[in-house]
């Protein structure tokens, strides 16, 4: 047995063994000694997928349908990127009429994600709840309230898609199938519901408990012309020129970390940066839907929000303008006839992203012109978003050192959570061991 001089600084260890809640498998290591940080790892070991491979030699129409496999809660993500990318590839512009067609069935995706991570894994964490159905015993009102919101979202999604998960709809040009006035008008009533629902539960949010804690964040976000969503040309990114859609891939870096089978993207200086809502609010609050931007004035958030526990408050607003944006869509709809336009397929490159609840979701494709795919990359946003989230953790590491050990873990858990990294469902998710040496 080694021993430390008496002298030496105290080394503390919190190892978290079993990360569920998320696609795949995961852990924790943080190692301190003393004040100073000399280990920390966020792991995954989800096994490969290799969605990428399998899209090699496929048509391009089977595209969207196979990509949106590779997420459950936010498949139109994936829908949304290929087929953009598709069509850049065919030298191909969808109508404004399409476009606002996916923006509507994007804003269903935002709203029954964000009220699945608002309401069922993120507020027990506030709360003092070990889940949503202990939280409901208590807090049957407003876990309700959540249910009847997240169905909205799933309603849009399913009228516009064929069904709920893994819609069937979308396709490079368009959709197979468009809604008649008749179905929308349907959507409208619950809308009109969700939208009121939406604007309570930013006041209900914004009064929750947070841990007062901030970082220093480098924003990257996709750029358009109304609150990004479904499409845009270029990522813009804190302090730095935009980064056109094409020029991703000499921007930013992946690279394979020892300690995690997923990938970590990085800025090419090694800037570890944050994607998703609280990136799109700071570069964007002026987009935003009028009472959507009313609420955030109400509840008095600041723009930008630099503490990770106040995302919630961000999603939440996020809930509610997509549900008045929704409205909007809905008012202003023509009937589409034909639903698609197919491309012309070409031996090209075409790049597209968009707007997953959680952030970027970049798309790179290289089509032939027998209308086959050569080649598929993939950027979703956890991969984007995991070294941000080591950071933190190495940002809260003085904190958890002084807490009790079951406090710590909830610290732990409410900020990695706070990033929504395509978490799935459980309970409690850590198991922390602090090593005291």
């Amino acid at each position: 047995m080694t021993h430390e001089p008496h002298d030496a600084p105290k080394t503390t260890t919190f190892r978290v063994d079993v990360l569920t809640r998320l696609e795949g498998e995961g852990r924790f290591h943080l190692e301190m000694r003393g004040d100073e940080v000399v280990r920390a790892e966020l792991s995954i070991f989800e096994a490969p997928r290799f969605f990428e491979a399998l899209l090699q030699g496929r048509s391009i129409d089977e595209v969207p349908d196979i990509v949106a496999r590779i997420c459950g809660i936010c498949p139109i993500a994936y829908q949304m990127s290929s087929s953009s990318a598709l069509e850049m590839a065919a030298g191909h512009r969808a109508s404004q009429g399409i476009t606002d067609l996916r923006r509507l069935m994007y804003c269903g995706e935002w709203i029954e994600s964000h009220a699945l991570h608002v309401f069922m894994l993120h507020a027990p964490d506030f709360l003092g709840y070990p889940s949503v159905v202990e939280m409901a015993a208590d807090h049957r009102e407003i876990v309700e309230r959540g249910l009847r919101i997240k169905k909205t979202g799933n309603r849009i999604v399913e009228v516009l898609g064929g069904r709920a998960i893994h819609p069937v709809s979308v396709r490079v040009g368009g959709f197979t199938r468009t809604p008649t006035r008749r179905e929308l008008a349907e959507l409208r009533k619950e809308l009109e519901v969700a939208v009121e629902e939406a604007d309570e539960t930013v006041d209900w949010v914004a009064g929750l408990d947070t841990p007062d804690f901030s970082q220093d964040y480098t924003f990257v976000a996709l750029r358009s012309d109304r609150y990004p969503l479904e499409t845009g040309d270029a990522l813009v990114v804190t302090g730095r020129d935009p980064v056109p859609l094409e020029d991703f891939e000499k921007a930013f870096v992946e690279s394979h970390v020892e300690h995690s089978n997923a990938l970590q993207c990085r800025l090419s200086d090694g800037t570890a940066y944050l994607t998703g809502p609280m990136a799109r609010l700071a570069h964007f609050a002026d987009a935003l839907h009028p009472r959507a931007s009313a609420a955030r004035e109400r509840v008095r958030l600041p723009v930008p929000v630099l503490n990770p526990f106040r995302s919630i408050v961000v999603r939440a607003i996020e809930i509610l303008h997509a549900c008045a944006e929704a409205i909007d869509l809905i008012d202003a709809y023509a009937p589409i006839d034909p639903p698609f336009e197919a491309p012309e397929p070409r031996d090209a490159v075409g790049f597209g992203a968009s707007e997953a609840p959680r952030g970027v979701c970049w798309h790179r494709y290289e089509t032939c012109a027998d209308g086959t795919i050569a080649k598929a990359t993939i950027v979703p946003p956890t991969s984007q978003n995991q070294a941000r989230i080591e950071q933190d953790l190495i940002g809260i590491a003085s904190e958890l050192v002084a807490l009790p050990h079951d406090r710590a873990v909830h610290r732990c858990e409410q900020l990695i959570r706070a990033y929504d990294p395509c978490i799935s469902c459980a309970t409690h998710f850590l198991k922390l061991e602090i090593e005291r040496r």
